[in-house]
């Protein structure tokens, strides 16, 4: 144990020396550590230039070292970058360095030393470290001038892609600053406390002009920016090659691919270098670039192209044999000669390119889609000949060449058109007809279809028309008519005849087309049949004829709803029994009627089949009118015109009748149906199109339904328009219209029969009054003064009573004093005859002659009790006297009386009186003879008669009157 102590302190003590022999061997200067450093600064590429020496080499001594570079930023002990950069120093020479900063160099202070090593072979002992050089500071700062702050780097341009650093300096540290990218406020870091930084990753493109960055204080009053341009990444050229037309120029060509996107003056350039002859040029386009052939006959080329923009470049290699590359010139001087109706020859020439040079021409012909390949081998001079040609047919020919020897590429097309001459027309038109009777003679319209270019051989100029009448053989007319008709109309008699239609060119006459018309338009009755479109026209077939036929004609109308039909025909063989009909003008929605004719061997078309059918079935536009009628309370009949078949989109299989109510209930024979707007209602199905009414039964009275009829086809029904309203009436109400309006006929009836029987029925009804002054009575008195007395006088009448009103003179009573005054009665006895004893007879008043009377209700007077016994009245004076008395009295008062105070009483003279008579006569007088006779009337002025002065008359049967009272 003792021993491995000794040994133990032995080792350490050998080690230590050894420790301190190198400590003083590095303390001694290295003789090449570097020296005179020196420090310039690129703001612009944000890099540091370094530059020293080393000292102590001999003359013309070389010597590897390798120096370690260290650089800190803010601080020393704040390392941020260690290269060791190897070299070979020579004397005396000046050594260079450079480093680009990530962080702008205005950003913060940057420190760099460096110290070095001998990697030499020569000397190994020196192969250690120098000493540290002492620290290099880089502070840009204080060349900054006095803004409040600063934005760094200045114009930076970095490729698309990259990560950028972004710092602003401030002078002062309460300075609140924002900085933008293009609009958007970034986000950044303290570097110190007047310096901020933000990085930005991933830089995009944006525009050539570069992306805009600023920054502005809190208060606005400052706003610093900059610019960052960002290129797009460099691509590496596409497509390099090179060739040549005239073995002295090279074009070269590339794809540049996209452009780096900077300004002008930064964008890619392009460079081509030949490593043979050592040549190098600058190329003035982006994508090709000329290169002379050397005299010397060089055939082999090594070719390299370079782009290269501010940041980056890139290079592509080509290396080729000249010969290899010829693609030669376009041929030129084409021609055509010897041309023809069927044949063509064509020359041209090519341009030289050295004697030894064959050339590969290849030669094309276009002409009625057909096409024509030759090759030919020449030297200078081409020539080819074209045969079985169409005539009348334009050709277009093209030439081009390529080298025979080394094939590359073809030149050039080089084209000419030429047009081949006509010839006779090669087929006969193709002729139909339409045959009308007119009159007892026959109206042929005689239709051609044009020729094609390919028959035609030429421009048609007229049709000849040439009409032969088979039943006199002897008489033929010829017509002709110009191109481009395609038809023409003929009145022919009831003959049969045989028509020949050819077409002439400039060169001749096509063969002629025949057909047979005779007077029969052979348009019998057939049964038509309903064909379905497709998407290519019309499929029809029909069935083959027992007989023997040249063929079959198809006849239809492209517009048949217009006002001209455009007839079309299509012509098939006698052994096709079905065809395909195509038409671009086939419209959906169009009916399009088909009529199939065999052409007998005599050449005689008749009819055999009819078709009809649409290229495409649509549902129905409208609907019909209806007509409602025969409305009861049960039920309505609905009624429509007949559709026109052509005119409908489809084919019409039936009707449907929708029928809405309040109540919903749908009975036997329809079924419940949602429409379109969720209404539900009644539909009734007629599967006839050709029944035209139907009616609506199962209804209920005084109620509100709506009805609306529309056709069904096999691709829908018409529009859901407005339903039509209609309200059943009442059950009973027709009951009463059958009582009533004959009660009502007969009442009118008996009205216009009374009206027009009126006066009859006036005078047996109610007859007029007499009138007094026209009685019949003045025919009995015989007046022997005045035979023509046509007016009743007093003395003419016995009066039988007189009347007699109290009256004041001079005032007239009210109605209450007129009938509380009493009547007195005058009883007259007539002179001609005595009575025993009185009879009471009764006083009737006519109002009709009192109008007075009857306002006073005279007829209500209680009549006053005589003065004297009845027996013991007499007449005061005789008839006679009382009569002219009367008389006179009369006539006076119509003249002195005034007008109003006049009243008239009529009073009727009647025999007896009835029971309930207003007169009462005393019981005891003896019973008067009956007065049943009408008698004479008489008229009594109201003043006429006054009391006598005295008092001893006669007359016992007068009762005197009181002072103002009238007589009547």
């Amino acid at each position: 144990m003792a021993l491995f102590s000794v040994f133990q302190t032995t080792f350490l003590l050998a080690l230590l020396s050894l420790r301190t022999y190198q400590s003083e061997v590095l303390s001694e200067p290295l003789p090449w550590a570097p020296e005179s450093l020196r420090v310039f600064i690129n703001s612009t590429h944000q890099c540091l230039h370094l530059q020293w020496s080393v000292h102590n080499l001999a003359h013309h001594q070389e010597l590897k070292m390798v120096f370690q570079i260290e650089i800190s930023r803010i601080k020393t002990s704040n390392v941020i970058w260690v290269e060791n950069y190897s070299t070979t120093v020579k004397w005396n020479q000046v050594l260079h360095w450079s480093w680009e900063s990530k962080l702008p160099l205005e950003c913060a202070k940057h420190f760099i030393r460096m110290r070095s090593a001998v990697d030499d072979a020569k000397t190994p002992e020196q192969s250690f470290w120098s000493n540290w050089s002492s620290w290099e500071e880089v502070h840009v700062q204080n060349s900054l001038g006095h803004d409040p702050f600063f934005v760094f780097p200045k114009d930076k341009l970095v490729e698309e892609g990259s990560n950028v650093t972004i710092c602003y300096v401030s002078r002062s540290q309460q300075n609140n600053i924002s900085c933008y990218l293009e609009g958007v406020r970034m986000q950044g870091e303290q570097l110190e406390p007047n310096v901020s930084v933000f990085n930005l990753n991933h830089v995009a493109f944006i525009r050539e002009t570069g992306t805009n960055i600023y920054c502005k204080g809190d208060q606005g009053d400052s706003i610093k920016g900059i610019v960052l341009f960002v290129s797009k990444v460099l691509e590496e050229p596409k497509d390099f090659s090179c060739e040549t037309q005239d073995l002295t120029t090279l074009n070269c060509t590339w794809d540049p691919r996209s452009d780096t996107g900077l300004l002008k003056q930064l964008s890619q350039s392009y460079t081509l270098f030949e490593s043979f002859s050592g040549k190098k040029t600058l190329c003035k386009h982006k994508s090709w670039c000329s290169w002379e052939v050397a005299p010397e006959s060089q055939e082999m080329y090594n070719f390299t192209l370079t782009a290269e923009n501010y940041l980056r470049k890139r290079s592509v290699h080509l290396l080729f044999n000249l010969t290899h590359r010829v693609h030669p010139m376009a041929p030129f001087s084409v021609l055509f000669t010897d041309v023809s109706a069927t044949n063509a020859t064509m020359t041209w020439k090519v341009h030289t390119t050295g004697n030894y040079y064959t050339l590969l021409c290849q030669v094309e012909l276009y002409g009625e889609g057909e096409v024509i390949q030759r090759n030919v081998s020449v030297e200078v001079d081409g020539k080819q000949l074209f045969g079985g040609l169409k005539p009348d047919t334009e050709y277009r020919a093209q030439v081009r060449c390529a080298n025979a020897n080394h094939f590359w590429k073809w030149s050039e097309w080089t084209r000419q058109n030429f047009t081949t001459a006509e010839a006779a027309p090669s087929e006969a038109p193709d002729v139909w007809r339409n045959v009308k009777s007119v009159q007892g003679h026959s109206v042929v319209t005689l239709f051609w279809k044009p020729l094609s270019k390919l028959q035609a051989n030429g421009k048609i100029l007229f049709y000849n028309i040439v009409i032969e009448n088979l039943d006199r053989s002897s008489i033929s007319k010829l017509l002709s008519i110009p191109a481009p008709a395609n038809g023409t109309e003929l009145n022919l008699d009831q003959c049969l005849y045989q028509i020949h239609v050819t077409a002439n060119n400039s060169v001749g006459t096509s063969p002629a087309s025949v057909i047979i018309v005779s007077g029969d338009p052979g348009n019998k009755e057939v049964e038509e049949e309903r064909v379905k479109g497709m998407e290519d026209g019309f499929s029809l077939s029909w069935k083959p004829q027992p007989g023997n036929v040249t063929g079959y004609i198809v006849e239809w109308c492209d517009h048949p709803r217009g006002p001209l039909c455009d007839l079309q025909w299509k012509s098939v063989g006698p052994t096709t029994t079905s065809t395909v009909v195509s038409s671009d003008a086939f419209r959906p929605g169009v009916q399009y009627n088909f009529r199939i004719y065999g052409i007998s061997t005599e050449r005689v078309p008749y009819l055999l089949e009819k078709k009809t059918g649409y290229s495409q079935e649509l549902a129905p536009s409208d609907n019909p009118q209806v007509v409602m009628s025969n409305l009861t309370s049960r039920s309505f009949t609905l009624s429509w015109k007949d559709y026109s078949i052509e005119s409908q989109p489809s084919f019409i299989q039936g009707y449907h009748v929708y029928l809405k109510s309040k109540a919903g209930q749908c009975h036997s024979g329809s079924e419940k149906a949602v429409l379109s707007d969720d209404a539900v209602c009644c539909k009734y199905r007629i599967d006839n199109p050709k029944q035209k009414t139907f009616v609506v039964e199962n209804l209920q009275p005084e109620s509100f339904y709506e009805f609306l009829v529309t056709p069904y086809t096999s691709v829908g029904e018409g529009p859901h328009g407005a339903f039509t309203k209609v309200t059943t009436p009442d059950e009973y109400s027709p009951i009463l219209i059958r009582i009533i309006l004959p009660m009502v006929f007969c009442i009118l009836l008996i009205m216009i029969i009374c009206y027009l029987k009126s006066q009859w029925m006036k005078e047996k009804c109610y007859p007029d009054i007499p009138d007094p002054y026209k009685s019949s009575v003045l025919s009995l008195i015989k007046s022997k003064e005045n035979p023509r007395l046509t007016i009743m006088s007093i003395k003419d009448c016995v009066p039988d009573s007189i009347e007699v009103l109290n009256k004041q003179e001079g005032t007239r009573k009210s109605l209450t004093e007129t009938e509380s005054s009493k009547a007195t009665y005058l009883y007259l006895l007539p002179t001609e005859k005595s009575y025993s004893g009185p009879g009471p007879c009764i006083c009737f008043e006519n109002f009709t002659y009192n109008q007075a009377a009857s306002d006073s209700a005279s007829c209500g007077h209680v009549p006053v009790a005589p003065v004297a016994p009845l027996s013991q009245l007499g007449l005061l004076t005789s008839p006679e006297n009382l009569l002219k008395a009367l008389e006179k009295n009369y006539m006076n008062s119509l003249g002195e009386i005034p007008a109003g105070e006049t009243n008239l009483n009529y009073v009727s003279q009647l025999a007896s009186a009835m029971s309930g008579d207003k007169f009462i006569l005393p019981t005891n007088p003896p019973e008067p003879a009956l007065c049943s006779e009408y008698k004479m009337q008489m008229a009594i002025p109201l003043g006429l008669a006054s009391p006598p002065s005295s008092g001893s008359s006669s007359l016992s049967s007068v009762t005197l009157l009181d002072e103002g009272e009238h007589y009547h």
